[in-house]
């Protein structure tokens, strides 16, 4: 492995703001199920965590196997309907991306999310013939906060995951990538500074980053 570095980015609140429409499918979900939960409890106990996890908070027992496969099925087609005619990058974030590519970055995605939600994103944010690694729900057996994701993209794009710097939104996705050894910045769309583990660096959005910005935590 040489000096080359790579940038890997989570997908919901990183790439695109999902995060509310996330939020209008699983209120969408509970509500033929009689639950109605409180903004408060998703901010706790959705962002960022694994639909079973999710799943089996609300409707407070154990869902897992057929019957987790089956709601999660159902929860992620009511979240495609309804984000579909709102697809839109987060600010910045394909100019960014080009620049990095344009400067021989490596890149990768990495999410908790299922392969078909990432098709749906790219195929609406043109940076895919840009990723040399991407990955979803399908491809880990440990979904974050364990690093399976990121090592397993550090190891797609062959770079050591010291080389490599995660944009994250979620606890559990920060938490992921500093267990695997990475920079990480704490994209803040769901989260408040304060919300999150400590990161490199936060952003609101991508307008002031660049290649040269990133060059320079490897730097320092």
């Amino acid at each position: 492995m040489n000096n080359d570095i790579a940038v890997i980015f989570d997908m919901d609140g990183v790439i695109c703001h999902t995060n509310p429409f996330h939020s209008l499918a699983f209120r969408e979900f509970f509500s033929t199920r009689d639950l109605a939960p409180t903004d408060e409890e998703f901010a706790q106990h959705m962002f960022g965590k694994s639909n079973s996890y999710i799943l089996s908070h609300f409707l407070k027992r154990p869902v897992t196997g057929d019957e987790l496969l089956q709601m999660e099925a159902e929860k992620e087609g009511l979240f495609r309907k309804i984000y579909e005619p709102h697809i839109e990058p987060i600010t910045g974030i394909v100019e960014f991306i080009s620049d990095l590519n344009a400067n021989g970055v490596k890149l990768g995605v990495a999410t908790s999310a299922p392969y078909a939600n990432l098709e749906l994103i790219l195929s609406k944010v043109n940076i895919r013939e840009r990723l040399g690694s991407i990955l979803a729900s399908e491809d880990v057996k440990k979904h974050k906060p364990d690093p399976e994701v990121y090592l397993k993209s550090a190891d797609n794009l062959g770079v050591a995951p010291e080389r490599c710097l995660v944009f994250e939104d979620s606890f559990s996705g920060v938490s992921a990538a500093l267990n695997a050894g990475m920079k990480v910045v704490g994209v803040l769309t769901s989260h408040s500074k304060e919300e999150l583990p400590p990161c490199n660096l936060y952003i609101d959005n991508y307008t002031d980053l660049s290649y040269n910005k990133v060059i320079k935590m490897f730097n320092n």
